[in-house]
């Protein structure tokens, strides 16, 4: 099973208006698995980004005017995630620029993401597991214990890794342990990344109970049991 996390930045909110897209992150995952393998670009958009939207991730005007045209990097873009099942933290936002880039491709045959993948919303998930509280993204990196704490700005590469570790906490357990770390970014600024352990690490020793602690936890539950306790161990 091939998955891209993925994650944008945008000149505003709402493509309708003219709004487009002008970083793109991805993460590949593979049978839950972190492969490694990325995309990421920033894009010129073709428009003024909005001083509202300069202030949630700090991508200014300036820092975009060399860089290439949606229409310039479609292609690569494309092949990266044909195929996969995207996830996507609130997903009808990325999706509907997306679909608006996608759309603005004169002569593509591709005009909604719907066309060469499928698509996976953690916020729609996070709801289904946690009804009534905040889920945003900085909120589920608190209540699973996923360390964000140098998440000054929004950035498309380190969302969508942190939300890799995220989905793979609420879908049962990581497979990569992380760790922050930084590296130089396109225009020289030290940006912050998630450093990750290799894939090929060698197997963590498993260290089992021994015949005292399985008797000593039998009685335990024995004792939730006699108190009127429900044992889900025992389930």
């Amino acid at each position: 099973m091939r998955q891209i996390v993925l994650d944008t930045e945008t000149t505003g909110i709402d493509p309708k208006q003219g709004h487009r897209i002008i970083e793109i992150g991805c993460v590949e995952m593979i049978n839950r698995k972190l492969t490694g393998r990325t995309y990421h670009v920033y894009v010129n958009p073709e428009r003024l980004v909005e001083q509202e939207a300069i202030e949630v991730h700090g991508i200014t005007n300036e820092y975009l005017a060399d860089k290439p045209l949606f229409s310039h990097i479609a292609k690569d873009f494309i092949e990266f995630i044909k195929g996969a099942e995207l996830v996507i933290h609130n997903a009808p936002f990325d999706i509907g620029f997306m679909d608006h880039e996608f759309r603005r491709l004169l002569g593509n045959h591709i005009k909604e993401t719907s066309q060469i993948c499928t698509v996976l919303d953690t916020l729609d998930l996070a709801r289904k597991i946690h009804p009534g509280q905040k889920n945003n993204l900085d909120a589920l990196c608190k209540r699973y214990g996923i360390d964000n704490s140098h998440r000054e700005k929004h950035g498309a590469l380190l969302d969508s890794e942190i939300l890799a570790d995220v989905y793979l906490m609420m879908t049962g357990g990581q497979t990569d342990l992380n760790l922050s770390g930084k590296s130089s970014g396109d225009s020289g600024v030290q940006v912050e990344m998630i450093r990750r352990l290799p894939i090929d690490r060698k197997p963590l020793k498993v260290v089992k109970a021994t015949a005292d602690e399985l008797e000593q936890h039998e009685s335990r539950l024995d004792l939730v049991v006699k108190e009127g306790g429900v044992s889900l161990w025992r389930q």
